[in-house]
């Protein structure tokens, strides 16, 4: 059975965010909101913690996983940036997007795209996602919660508790949010290409 817990989304109280903290790093997989519906995330190295967020998703290791970064700093560990893509990144964030890029040698082998050797990195405009990331002090890997069958994001934190409460550690209650997830684009190959349209605007990028 997960825990639920209710973090306010304009003032996250820090023993709730202290104790998801706590869970991520203990192994558990966490539901959590962000700007763009909720969002499933574990701790970046836990291998048994990405399997269980996989069958959860129905999805394959070749997914493109997403590192939720705390700030533009952080992402340039995790991510080759040039300057171009910096700036319209920068420009961009935090927000709904999510940026596909190649990654350094500190993102673990299994979160890379396999054959392209890529991540997804976003900073989001959430307070009790930018708290969790402040607190942990490291990213959190993240892919929007989008159940098998399903094409949108789960925005009712009530029924994704009906759903998911025994196969989760947690479930954060943080605001009935959208169903759109964020926009993907992919800046991986020194141009920027619209992967997917969604609640962010995509006009800076769509060339």
């Amino acid at each position: 059975m997960s825990q639920f817990f209710y973090i306010h989304p304009d003032n996250p109280q820090p023993r709730l965010i202290h104790q998801t903290c706590e869970l991520i790093n203990a192994g558990e997989v966490i539901v959590y909101p962000t700007d763009s519906g909720y969002a499933i995330g574990c701790q970046m190295e836990n291998k048994k913690a990405l399997e269980q967020i996989c069958r959860i998703r129905d999805i394959s290791k070749e997914h493109n996983f997403t590192l939720m970064c705390r700030d533009m700093s952080e992402l340039s560990v995790y991510a080759r940036v040039d300057n171009t893509a910096f700036r319209q990144i920068k420009n961009n964030t935090p927000g709904p997007y999510t940026f596909i890029l190649k990654a350094t040698k500190e993102v673990p082998k299994r979160l890379q795209n396999p054959k392209r050797k890529t991540i997804g990195i976003r900073v989001p405009q959430n307070n009790i996602a930018l708290a969790i990331l402040e607190e942990l002090k490291e990213p959190l890997m993240s892919t929007t919660l989008i159940l098998p069958g399903v094409e949108m994001a789960e925005s009712d934190p009530d029924e994704i508790r009906d759903k998911l409460e025994k196969r989760v550690g947690l479930i954060i209650h943080g605001g009935y949010l959208g169903e759109e997830p964020t926009t993907v684009i992919d800046l991986s190959e020194g141009t920027s290409e619209v992967i997917r349209y969604g609640v962010g605007d995509a006009s800076p990028f769509d060339v």
